[in-house]
């Protein structure tokens, strides 16, 4: 047999071993990188089934929607991201805007997500999709107000509440989006002096979460807040003494049902612009229509799903009833955003 000389011998088996590596490292099962602003544990199961069905593991960075956005930014085509969640409208419009994602085009995700509710398409499919709904309701306490004195946005401003209002930072998304909406509504100086009198009536500076806004106006500190509405379901479905006990102390409604509507935020999806798996990125957005992972978002976190034919069994969603929901296209609700900032330093809403 004849015997190589060793440089021959050398390369051969360099050869070898990169084939038998690019081998294994194709039998790997897929990865997808996950840029997530969720943070409910209730989610950990939507992957785990998706990674089940597919085979397709999920490698997760955890932010908030902002430091998602500008890791994004600064990561550029570097970037590992292949599927990016936020939890809000207008920054899923800021993100498409910035050119942070890639258009989609998708017959599952176009036949079961309503027009609205996804992003421009500019002939090459959606920029991104809406996968759940919450809406920004209003809580207030049964012994400090009654309901018809809250059951619009712009009562909220009413000298009546003076030293009664609760909400989170006006700067968080779920405020700005109301606030974009409202502009829309009714034009930035009437808006303006909107804001001005929601900061008159606070009866505390803004503080903590939605959760914190529920708990105070349960204690009487907060006559009435704005919340999130999975925010309240998740205190009406828990079995623990303290939130019954808080729940049954307040009211709630739906504001503007003679009007606009209750403003509703969305929780969505993209494919980041610079995903390395395009394929494994639009199966996860398809799997998130899926009548399984719509159901679980309505039993898990207490959204509501955008598929409309999803039978779903949640008694703190089913307790709220239906409602008019505002239909304020979230393209303009994002081009409010910066003017909206401006009115709040200049009122002075922290």
């Amino acid at each position: 047999m004849r015997v190589l000389p060793f440089p021959v011998r050398a390369v051969v088996s360099l050869g070898l071993a990169a084939l038998c590596a690019t081998t294994a490292k194709a039998a790997e099962p897929s990865v997808l990188n996950l840029y997530s602003a969720r943070h409910y544990q209730t989610d950990e199961a939507l992957y785990s089934n998706f990674t089940k069905q597919t085979g397709i593991r999920i490698q997760r960075v955890d932010a908030d929607d902002a430091g998602i956005l500008a890791r994004l930014k600064s990561e550029g085509t570097s970037s590992p991201a292949d599927v990016v969640l936020l939890v809000d409208a207008a920054r899923l419009w800021r993100a498409e805007v910035d050119g942070l994602f890639q258009a989609v085009r998708s017959p599952a995700l176009e036949s079961k997500i309503p027009a609205q509710l996804r992003g421009k398409d500019d002939g090459q499919g959606s920029q991104w999709f809406g996968f759940s709904t919450r809406a920004r309701m209003v809580i207030y306490n049964k012994q400090m107000v009654s309901k018809a004195d809250v059951d619009t946005y712009e009562k909220l401003a009413n000298p009546a509440l003076k030293g009664k209002l609760c909400t989170r930072s006006g700067s968080h998304p779920y405020n700005l989006s109301l606030f974009g909406s409202m502009t829309e509504r009714l034009g930035a100086a009437a808006t303006e002096n909107w804001l001005k009198g929601l900061v008159s009536n606070m009866a505390r500076t803004p503080k903590g979460g939605d959760t914190d806004q529920i708990k105070a106006t349960a204690t009487g500190e907060c006559g009435v807040a704005v919340v999130n509405s999975y925010y309240l379901a998740r205190m009406l479905r828990s079995s623990k003494p303290e939130d019954r006990d808080a729940v049954e102390k307040i009211g709630y409604v739906m504001p503007d049902q003679a009007a606009a509507g209750t403003h509703m935020n969305i929780a969505g999806g993209a494919v980041a612009r610079h995903s390395k798996n395009r394929e494994a990125a639009v199966k996860f957005l398809e799997y998130l229509a899926s009548d399984a992972a719509q159901a679980y978002f309505a039993d898990g976190n207490n959204e509501w799903p955008v598929v409309k034919s999803v039978k779903i069994s949640n008694p703190a969603l089913d307790s709220f009833g239906t409602f008019k929901m505002e239909t304020t296209p979230i393209s303009v609700i994002g081009m409010n955003q910066v003017k909206v900032q401006q009115m709040l330093d200049r009122v002075g809403y922290k």
